[in-house]
């Protein structure tokens, strides 16, 4: 955990070789970055042995296979699960706490995502498609990227409940600021049922 009174160190970007296939290799390590660092939500409450953001991103894929919604490229949507944390291989999970504005993220973010995609891709057709899905992901402007930032939400609040199961912890601000934002209706349908999955736990219901 990064105190708050400590600046977050940001590590250089990576410097291409030009040779492609140690560029293209130096891309694939970078990926366990996201294996190995912990979610910075859960880290600050103390959880023990917190998930990845790679386990986030795994279970959010998952959840898009689940979805029964015939209007949405269900495909596409697994892809953006997979890459619309990519940045944070580079830049880590940066919490509101750390004091960096939305601007220096994103503009970190963004970076990151433009040495992997001209640096250590080089623009190659694969890395052109993960840019595309990850710009896609952040401008929220497609029903695939809408729905996939549901659950964004819904999987955190999904990973707050088993935390407080099996901690026996109080995680109310994950559920705060994930639930009641849910807008896919059958996003809506899984938040009711955690909700009242955790009631019952809580013996509130």
């Amino acid at each position: 955990m990064t105190p708050a009174s400590e600046p977050r160190e940001f590590p250089a970007l990576y410097t291409p070789t030009g040779a492609v296939h140690k560029d293209r290799l130096a891309f694939f390590h970078l990926l366990e970055n996201l294996k190995t660092q912990k979610r910075t939500g859960w880290v600050d409450n103390n959880i023990p042995n917190p998930e990845s953001i790679a386990d986030h991103m795994y279970r959010m894929a998952v959840l898009a296979m689940c979805a029964s919604d015939e209007k949405l490229d269900i495909s596409k949507c697994v892809m953006l699960c997979l890459v619309h944390d990519l940045a944070e291989a580079h830049v880590g999970d940066i919490a509101p706490r750390e004091g960096i504005s939305a601007s220096e993220k994103r503009r970190r973010e963004e970076e990151a995502i433009h040495n992997i995609v001209h640096d250590m891709l080089h623009n190659s057709p694969a890395a052109k498609q993960i840019e595309a899905l990850w710009k896609e992901y952040e401008e929220r402007q497609t029903p695939e990227a809408l729905f996939v930032k549901d659950l964004d939400r819904f999987e955190m609040a999904s990973q707050a409940l088993e935390y407080e199961r099996d901690h026996g912890t109080s995680l109310q601000q994950f559920f705060d600021g994930s639930l009641p934002l849910l807008r896919h209706p059958e996003v809506q349908e899984w938040g009711r049922n955690l909700a009242d999955e955790r009631a019952e736990l809580r013996g509130t219901k």
